[in-house]
């Protein structure tokens, strides 16, 4: 067999098991935005040590420096899979263009009302206020009909990756679909928490504050949106380390989503229940119950 033969079938072998880990290039516009989140994370983490006012018991620029982390992720993972999505230029630019619009206008909201010394979300204090608040929960409906727009495109098998990829690309974006659903629960209600007297502003764990006296929704709502990169990265690597029959590598990709979705479902139910993540406090004695005892002690007495 000739050098140029053998070139030519090896060129072709490694076509064929094109996947996530082999890049050509990065989106411009979603490689920006994450640019941006990165930096507004830098220039908040040097402001954070010296600003000593608390929203809702933590600094504020503690929930704008999580944002910026959540959403470079989310871009990031955006560009990587439209790299493979063999749909136009135009196609491409579109989504581009409206997912990185959606993003920074909503860390522009969380990161202007931090620097106010203000809650974003759900802060219906002022005319002002319920503008931006509203504004963001418009944008995040308008960020999912994109999302919707890449998991038909996974569903029609648009993807230029292996199956078990594109199955956990579907999977991520069902369960991306169903955390923002969270979102929307959380918008309805007015809050974070749930079952919880002093509201989103009670205690909370440390740098996450997540409530710790009650139900939060976040741990769910948190789980699910990065699914969009845990599946399709446990489908590459099943198809990369799994060595058995494609039947087997997308049932393992079935088992992935399943524990993921069960995972947030129980994390949700457990939320609307009102029962905290994790419970640092200590219970506080039942006054009430020590006070009837003692009363009906005393009328035998």
């Amino acid at each position: 067999m000739s050098t140029a033969l053998l070139f030519g079938d090896l060129k072709q072998h490694a076509g064929k098991r094109l996947d996530l880990h082999r890049l050509q290039k990065f989106n411009k516009v979603l490689l920006v935005t994450a640019g941006i989140q990165l930096a507004l994370m830098a220039a908040m983490l040097m402001v954070l040590p010296f600003d000593s006012r608390l929203v809702s018991g933590v600094n504020p620029w503690l929930k704008p420096i999580k944002f910026t982390q959540s959403i470079a992720a989310y871009v990031l993972t955006v560009a990587w899979l439209l790299e493979y999505l063999r749909i136009s230029r135009r196609g491409k630019q579109i989504i581009s263009w409206g997912i990185s619009i959606c993003v920074v206008a909503q860390i522009a909201c969380i990161t202007l009302q931090a620097a106010r010394g203000t809650t974003s979300h759900f802060n219906m204090g002022s005319p002002f206020d319920r503008a931006v608040s509203i504004f963001m929960d418009v944008m995040d409906p308008l960020n999912s009909l994109f999302a919707i727009a890449l998991l038909v495109f996974a569903c029609q098998a648009k993807y230029a990756v292996s199956r078990p990829t594109q199955w956990g690309i579907a999977f991520g974006f069902v369960i991306f679909l169903g955390a923002s659903a969270i979102g929307g629960v959380m918008v309805i209600q007015g809050a974070h928490s749930v079952g919880v007297v002093t509201g989103d502003g009670g205690p909370g764990l440390p740098i996450l504050n997540w409530s710790i006296s009650g139900g939060d929704l976040r741990p769910a709502h948190f789980l699910g949106l990065h699914a969009l990169q845990i599946l399709p990265i446990a489908g590459w690597l099943i198809n990369q380390r799994v060595d058995s029959s494609m039947r087997v590598k997308l049932a393992g990709v079935v088992a992935a989503a399943v524990v993921v979705a069960a995972l947030i479902t129980s994390l949700y139910l457990q939320a609307m229940n009102g029962a905290p993540l994790v419970r640092l406090l200590r219970s506080e004695p039942d006054y009430s119950s020590v006070d009837a005892e003692f009363h009906r002690k005393e009328l035998h007495h």
